[in-house]
């Protein structure tokens, strides 16, 4: 395989993962796979076990930094852990259950599922207020874990490419 079918192919990889990330789905893997695959057509002249753990480690830190900010800011604005469980459990659920609707559809059900999520774990131990201001917490915590995710995207698509050009 030539090395500009290769670079293509990551090109593509990184373009596709940086979308995925923004619609809430697990781009940051794909940009993994992309990374790997570049290596692997291209016999990991220009790839080798640092690029590809410094890719998987961000990856990695992506998905902690999505789980953790959920959880915080769902308890800074008032909830207990259970709203942060529900924030966690919900945006999934709110992602799966929007992939069906074109383009937006995963992103504005996983806010919509954090919410609700937050909101009705909360509820069930404590006020409507309460319950409502975590689920508010939920969704700002999964805004800043969408915004850390693309910027990690980022990050993830400058190393492929520089690995690529060193090859």
């Amino acid at each position: 395989m030539t090395h500009t079918l290769a670079a293509l192919l990551l090109g593509l990889c990184l373009l596709a993962g940086l979308v995925l990330v923004t619609l809430g789905l697990p781009g940051l893997w794909v940009m993994v796979a992309g990374v790997v695959g570049y290596g692997w057509l291209t016999d990991f002249r220009s790839v080798g076990v640092t690029t590809i753990a410094l890719v998987l480690g961000l990856a990695l830190v992506g998905e902690i930094v999505e789980t953790w900010l959920g959880f915080r800011l769902a308890r800074r604005y008032g909830g207990s852990s259970r709203a942060g469980w529900g924030a966690l459990v919900g945006g999934i659920v709110g992602a799966v259950v929007g992939v069906p609707v074109p383009i937006i559809g995963s992103v504005i059900a996983g806010f919509i599922g954090s919410f609700a999520g937050a909101g009705l774990f909360e509820y069930s131990r404590s006020s409507a207020t309460t319950a409502v201001r975590a689920g508010w917490g939920a969704v700002l915590g999964r805004a800043a874990a969408a915004a850390a995710k693309i910027a990690l995207g980022i990050v993830i698509a400058v190393v492929g490419i520089f690995a690529a050009l060193q090859g």
